[in-house]
């Protein structure tokens, strides 16, 4: 079109910069910007909102956020798109300032843009956030549709809340397979094992036939119950009964249902006889459950499979070492952990969120010297500390991964993300009040899983932390995975 010097109009762009974003062409995102404004092309709505969705679909969030301040005037498509684009790529703090702007500009947001919104919350663990947003709902008369009660769902369960998630349910009239299968997945996750299979026979009677979500949710159910022989007899099912080939997730869920229970030969023979040529998160699944139990001859096996699979995937090397340092073989862990840094392998580190006065905290393990109140929050932490051990709390110095004395251990162990939380959040709120909600990236460590315990009953507040895998419930010194986990 160039070619031929025919000039493109406010009609031709927004195609261009529709396709720019679905092909992911960052650099030509810039370009194509650049030509707007040097051919003086209109900017109405349609393009400025065409620019402002190629730039988030792109993840140039900046070049997003300045395309949208320099709207001189927003509508609800416009900031539709800020907040969503701001979830999708993981800005969740901000997705959320932008909606609170939207507002209180007194623009109405639609459908889609409050689910959005909740989304956003659920990722966070930002209740009282999510709080405000369902109270926007009821005051503003939003019908409670699939949409809106399946992400309100969503965030009560995901936020740590799933008794406020179990009645949006039951006041969503309309609800599709998703919102059933949302609910299943909220009571497995909070390891609420007979509540999830219940629900799922609700929804049978209802007409609605399971598919591939909805029996992941109920094969993550069975593994955090330990209930074997019934996640057997569901997998089962699900081929023969309803026919829906197991994906890789299905697979993965079985060897943890098998490995959690300390049957790893049969966890390692299901790998064997699986399909479909088995993938990282598979070996990976499988090592977890050998480190636990201790079996380091299957746990090499894995970690040789999962360098075959990735030689430089950091997981494979942090796996070896772990197993290697969980049955005191320390020089092969250092070994292990040199050959990492000579090949440049590195390791994310663990991070825990935690949301005070609608505001989320962020920790990173081992860095809290930069935090303001760093010094308030090692006071606490050994203030805790000090008076668990009173109560027969011993610091689980065995998930320390290196060979280094044990009080340096200790020391490692007060630097996890999670403890770091949860003392802020402590110094930060009344005591004996609302629950605090822990959103962590990572499985949790023993040793923090056990001191929750403990702080449960010395604050005596519930405790909510959301690891990777599952919720944990700390209440009056129990948790309720019941340890397992």
């Amino acid at each position: 079109m160039l070619r031929s010097d025919a000039r493109p109009d406010r009609m031709t762009y927004p195609f261009v910069l529709k396709s720019t974003a679905q092909l992911f062409l960052r650099r030509l995102a810039g370009e194509l910007h650049c030509m707007i404004f040097k051919t003086g092309v209109e900017l109405d709505s349609f393009v400025e909102v065409s620019l402002a969705d190629m730039y988030v679909k792109t993840g140039l969030l900046d070049k997003a956020k300045a395309a949208f301040d320099q709207m001189p005037e927003k509508n609800v498509v416009t900031w539709t798109t800020m907040v969503n684009g701001f979830s999708q790529n993981g800005d969740n703090e901000k997705a959320l300032s932008v909606f609170s702007r939207m507002l209180e500009e007194n623009v109405r947001p639609n459908d889609f843009t409050v689910v959005s919104a909740l989304s956003a919350c659920a990722k966070i663990g930002a209740v009282e956030a999510g709080l405000r947003i369902h109270k926007y709902i009821k005051d503003n008369r939003f019908r409670l549709n699939a949409a809106i009660g399946t992400a309100l769902v969503d965030m009560y369960a995901k936020c740590g809340n799933i008794e406020s998630a179990s009645q949006v349910f039951s006041e969503t009239k309309e609800r599709d397979i998703l919102t059933w299968s949302v609910m299943i997945w909220g009571w497995a996750l909070h390891g609420r094992f007979q509540q999830a299979v219940q629900c799922s026979k609700q929804m049978l009677r209802s007409g609605i036939k399971p598919d591939e979500v909805v029996f992941l949710a109920l094969l993550t159910a069975c593994t955090h119950a330990g209930q074997v022989d019934l996640g057997l007899n569901i997998f089962d099912s699900m081929r023969l009964d309803y026919q829906i080939d197991p994906s890789m997730k299905h697979y993965s869920l079985i060897v943890d249902l098998l490995g959690r229970a300390g049957r790893l030969n049969e966890a390692l023979k299901f790998i064997e006889e699986m399909p479909i040529n088995p993938d990282l998160v598979i070996w990976g699944t499988l090592f977890c459950a050998c480190r636990a139990h201790k079996n380091v001859e299957i746990a090499e096996f894995a970690v040789t499979k999962l360098l075959e699979l990735e030689p430089k995937h950091p997981g494979s090397y942090v796996f070896l070492s772990n197993a290697y340092a969980a049955v005191g073989r320390w020089e092969d862990a250092e070994r292990v952990r040199s050959s990492m840094q000579d090949k440049g392998v590195g390791k994310g580190p663990g991070w825990s969120h935690v949301e005070v006065d609608g505001q989320v905290h962020r920790f990173v393990a081992g860095d809290n010297a930069h935090h303001k109140d760093a010094n308030e929050i090692h006071q606490k932490l050994e203030e805790i500390m000090s008076g668990a051990r009173k109560q027969g709390y011993m610091p689980g110095t065995e998930w320390v991964l290196h060979n280094i004395e044990e009080e340096e251990k200790e020391d490692a162990l007060g630097s996890h993300s999670e403890k770091l939380a949860l003392a802020f959040a402590l110094i930060q709120t009344s005591p004996k009040t609302a629950p605090i909600r822990i959103v962590k990236n990572l499985r949790i460590c023993g040793d923090c899983h056990s001191l929750m315990k403990y702080a449960s009953i010395m604050s005596q507040r519930e405790i909510i932390v959301r690891d990777i895998k599952r919720f944990h419930h700390f209440k009056d010194g129990t948790c309720s995975c019941g340890d397992y986990w």
